[in-house]
């Protein structure tokens, strides 16, 4: 089905009204999976598995996430094959995250598709956008990593723990910092 009203809005990243009772209604659904699977037992693998397959846009043979994992909506959000991402990453999926295959995020990133309007008294009124974001195949992301919204990380590049990645980054690269920068090739 096609979306439509301030879903479509939000994932053709145009200016739209979170408090949609619509997009309420898909962020209370997220959150209850999400407290399923942060919530399973360790050892209940399967119930983590159905919580995420349900939770997400897809997730890649032999993906591994593990919790505490926190998102919007978790329908914008695919993770390719074999890709792990460690304890408390933060996704927020206002519009679509692509993870390739065989990345691997470390503890703490936060991927931001959100974003504001600079102007005060249209954020004052609740509008808000989204842009998304890519994560080629290979990709490292190191602990603590922040992803703004808009940006992509090409394919095999390392990104330095701490980094703040708030412009897109080519394949094969060496980057860091804040704001994040290409130090050399990989």
């Amino acid at each position: 089905m096609t979306p439509t009203g301030q879903k479509a809005r939000m994932l053709a990243g145009e200016l739209y009204l979170a408090h949609d009772p619509a997009l309420v209604a898909e962020r209370r659904r997220a959150q209850r999976l999400l407290a399923r699977f942060n919530g399973a037992d360790p050892d209940d693998d399967a119930a983590r598995a159905e919580a995420l397959a349900a939770l997400l846009g897809s997730l890649g043979d032999g993906a591994m996430v593990n919790p505490p994992f926190r998102c919007d909506y978790g329908a914008q959000i695919t993770i390719g094959a074999r890709s792990f991402l460690n304890f408390g990453c933060v996704l927020l999926d206002c519009a679509r995250i692509v993870i390739g295959a065989e990345v691997q995020i470390g503890p703490g990133v936060q991927l931001y598709t959100a974003t504001h309007p600079i102007d005060a008294a249209t954020r004052r009124a609740g509008w808000e956008a989204a842009l998304p974001i890519a994560i080629d195949d290979g990709v490292w992301l190191g602990g603590g990593v922040i992803v703004c919204p808009g940006v992509s990380i090409g394919e095999n590049s390392v990104v330095g723990a701490g980094s703040v990645v708030t412009r897109s980054l080519p394949a094969n690269v060496v980057a860091a910092g804040n704001p994040c920068r290409v130090l050399r090739p990989c």
